[in-house]
């Protein structure tokens, strides 16, 4: 099995709802950040100047074309959340994240992300790019196999 990423990741009370459990809803913007934070640890970000100074040149970005959360129990409030990422797919313009969420060692869900890599220029629709050949070998060593 490949190497995993992980991040931790506390219950706040916003989090929750009137039973003080984790609302469904936040485990999305968990695995969001946990992207955010893995793509940082490889040196890069999910928003990259194409030429730093010089905006007209663009941006390499990764909108988010698929999401998914499959439940299995709870989290509440102050709990810590492990949170394990690992690259389910690379495609040709394409990442697919696979997520597993712990608490004291219990999966409570899992869940997926699949963003795409567009290039972003001013005045212009954002196009898909092929993802950069440096983070396609940085992302392998991610690979679920």
């Amino acid at each position: 099995m490949s190497d995993a990423f992980h991040t931790c990741r506390r219950v706040e009370f916003r989090d929750t709802d009137a039973a003080g459990i984790m609302h469904f809803s936040v485990f999305f913007t968990c695995m969001e950040a946990a992207e955010h934070e893995f793509l940082r640890s490889l040196g890069t970000s999910v928003h990259t100047p194409l030429a730093p100074g010089d905006p007209a040149q663009g941006a390499l970005s990764w909108p988010r074309v698929a999401a998914a959360c499959e439940y299995r129990g709870s989290a509440r409030f102050e709990d810590v959340l492990d949170i394990e990422l690992r690259v389910a797919r690379i495609g040709s313009s394409s990442v697919t994240y696979a997520f597993r969420f712990l608490v004291d060692g219990r999966e409570i869900a899992t869940g997926s992300l699949t963003s795409v890599c567009c290039r972003f220029v001013p005045d212009q629709p954002p196009m898909s790019t092929p993802v950069p050949d440096q983070l396609r070998t940085q992302l392998a060593e991610y690979l679920d196999t």
